[in-house]
């Protein structure tokens, strides 16, 4: 259906996300320390570190197909775990090695993007593999053009409209450059991208802690929409925490600024789609543009795998290493895993349970 599809699709898909999270959020943060709510987070957070350990597994198992592409998961482990390079140059680095591998050993970087066959549909479609595609899927320079004076513009007067109203200082226009960075090289979706956003939320603009972005996590992944919505969760969370409006306009403030974040970070990814999808058909199968590719999505795995083992640490050890260890999240972790992988339990599914099972540790009295 043109633009106009994808403009409902996206937005319809992005709006119920939006408004369950700032309404989960606003209850976290005025009732977070209350025993329901402390005891169900105590039972999702193991859950979540793996449920991101199972998805690194998962794309891994897709995506690192031989030796070449697993050294570099491995590199941007270490990359990323030990010296904190950020996500943004592991993206950059990792699609140069792929391009650099396509010419001196291509046979390491062939192969397909998309899902393997058994997990693949064969299903009818309207526009499939053998279908002449319509002249709105055709790739044109005109229509790139277009997309790009649009969206660009679009994203320019909305960050002229926050500098002229709140300054350029202001957690808000920081979050719609900020957020508009990160949807940049959200490569891997948002699993990948959100060590750079802990990075920026946390570490440079104390918008929130690290404990509050895990739990922004678990709430992000009890919630339809896609995973990457967790932004709203940030933006809400730097909003009330800066006092954007004063302390009797925190809830506003939480609104407002989660808005903003939403916005920066889907306007990119919009764009993205109405170019890229045009490109990737007519570049489909070319070695040049699908080496870098499968580079960039071998470093994620590594990426992905930093994410697991930086929450497990903050879930197994809440105080540090100089602190007790938590034995019974390690318990939670562990059930939690074995039913994602062996049993094939749904997400949703795992995720209630684990969420009932800390609640009832809470009124007891364990956690």
């Amino acid at each position: 259906h043109g633009v106009k599809g994808g403009l409902i699709a996206g937005i319809l898909f992005v709006l119920p996300s939006l408004f369950i999270l700032i309404a989960l959020t606003w209850v976290y943060l005025e009732y977070g320390n209350t025993q329901i709510v402390a005891g169900v987070l105590y039972g999702v957070k193991p859950a979540v570190t793996s449920i991101v350990l199972f998805a690194a597994y998962r794309i891994g198992l897709r995506a690192l197909k031989n030796n070449a592409l697993r050294a570099m998961a491995l590199l941007a482990f270490i990359a990323i775990f030990f010296f904190h390079i950020p996500f943004p140059l592991i993206v950059i680095g990792a699609g140069a090695l792929g391009f650099i591998g396509s010419k001196v050993a291509p046979q390491y970087f062939t192969g397909k993007l998309h899902v393997s066959e058994e997990y693949a549909s064969y299903g009818p479609a309207i526009i499939d593999d053998n279908t002449p595609l319509p002249s709105y899927a055709k790739f044109s320079w005109a229509r790139l053009i277009a997309f790009v004076v649009v969206g660009v513009g679009m994203g320019v007067a909305a960050l002229a409209a926050l500098n002229f109203n709140f300054g350029w200082d202001n957690p808000l226009t920081q979050m719609g450059v900020f957020f508009t960075k990160a949807a940049l090289v959200t490569f891997g979706g948002a699993y990948a991208v959100l060590p750079y956003v802990h990075q920026g939320g946390v570490d440079q603009f104390q918008w929130l802690t690290t404990t509050q972005m895990i739990d922004g996590l678990a709430l992000g992944e009890t919630t339809p929409g896609p995973l990457i919505m967790v932004v709203t969760f940030v933006g809400f969370v730097g909003g009330w925490t800066k006092e954007l409006f004063g302390p009797e306009m925190l809830p506003l403030a939480g609104i407002v600024a989660a808005c903003v974040v939403t916005f920066f970070t889907f306007l990119p990814s919009f764009l993205f789609i109405f170019i890229g999808g045009p490109a990737i058909e007519a570049t489909r199968g070319d070695l040049h543009f699908t080496a870098p590719l499968l580079g960039i999505t071998a470093a994620v795995v590594g990426v992905i795998i930093n994410l697991a083992v930086f929450f497990a640490y903050h879930v197994l050890w809440p105080t540090g290493f100089e602190g007790n260890f938590d034995w019974i999240s390690l318990l939670i972790g562990v059930v939690a895993f074995i039913a994602l992988f062996k049993f094939k339990i749904d997400i949703v599914k795992v995720i209630l349970g684990c969420a009932l099972l800390g609640w009832a540790l809470s009124i007891a009295g364990v956690s």
